[in-house]
């Protein structure tokens, strides 16, 4: 798919964001909107959502499951009239993404800190099944907090798991708070590359064009396990919640709701 195709999928995928945490009254807009263009990438042109044997996507930091229900939705596995339902009692949009009511999020999510390592046991299985298909793994930099996450940083190292390709969604947000006030990260890079992983510094994961050419060096790399850092604005693509904390976890109200549908038109 050509990138300006990918630009126009990645603003849709923004406006379905907004538009389901509106129509809900609850959700966490800030982190799926700065994950929105490396997730349209993926699911575009890394994961086949026709195959059985295909691409896995685990959304590790799953507060963010609405741009993942935003990317269904364009592939007809959600509906818009769902967008209402979103983290209520036994709707299909559970506020975490659930394979129990929707098959097709690939994982179980919302404790931070897990996703990783369950994507680890897919690439695994994958490999002795002799499956070429990568498994992405979408943490927050907030879960790089949790120990969890580098217990399975060593395993996957250890392990050559070239076929795992964890991305960090750096939007410099720790929930509320900048992620490197609560526990200091830096050099997260190098630390990354100590732990025996490829690294690849994506530089503004909200731009395509970037987007586009990092992930496609993933396909040259081969005996280590991936890593892509990715530099995102919390909030990207509606100016009053870029790079503000308070967009965690809010719902905008009318006013604000027709703002962003203006901005993202």
């Amino acid at each position: 798919m050509d990138i300006q195709s990918l630009i126009t999928h990645a603003r849709q995928v923004r406006r379905d964001i907004v538009t389901l945490i509106y129509k809900s009254g609850i959700g966490h807009p800030g982190g799926a909107l700065s994950i929105a263009d490396i997730l349209t990438y993926l699911y575009y042109c890394e994961v086949d959502l026709t195959q059985a044997k295909r691409g896995k996507v685990v959304m590790s930091k799953g507060h963010a499951v609405a741009a993942q229900y935003a990317l269904l939705h364009q592939f007809g596995l959600v509906d818009e009239k769902e967008f209402s339902t979103f983290r209520q009692i036994d709707s299909r949009l559970q506020g975490h993404p659930s394979i129990k009511t929707l098959p097709q999020v690939d994982a179980t999510t919302g404790l931070l800190g897990q996703g990783l390592s369950v994507a680890l046991g897919m690439a695994a299985a994958k490999r002795l099944r002799g499956e070429p298909q990568r498994v992405f793994a979408i943490l927050g930099d907030g879960e790089m907090h949790e120990g969890q996450v580098w217990e399975t940083l060593q395993q996957a190292a250890h392990m050559r798991m070239d076929n795992l390709v964890a991305v960090i969604d750096y939007n410099g947000f720790s929930s509320h708070d900048p992620v490197n006030e609560v526990i200091n990260l830096e050099p997260l890079a190098e630390k990354l590359r100590c732990f025996g992983w490829h690294v690849l510094e994506l530089h503004n994961g909200n731009d395509m064009h970037q987007v586009f050419d990092t992930f496609q060096l993933i396909h040259h790399l081969r005996g280590k396990p991936i890593l892509v850092l990715a530099h995102t604005v919390k909030g990207a693509g509606v100016s009053y919640m870029e790079n503000n904390g308070d967009w965690h976890s809010k719902t905008p109200t009318s006013e604000q709701f027709n703002q962003a549908m203006e901005e993202l038109a």
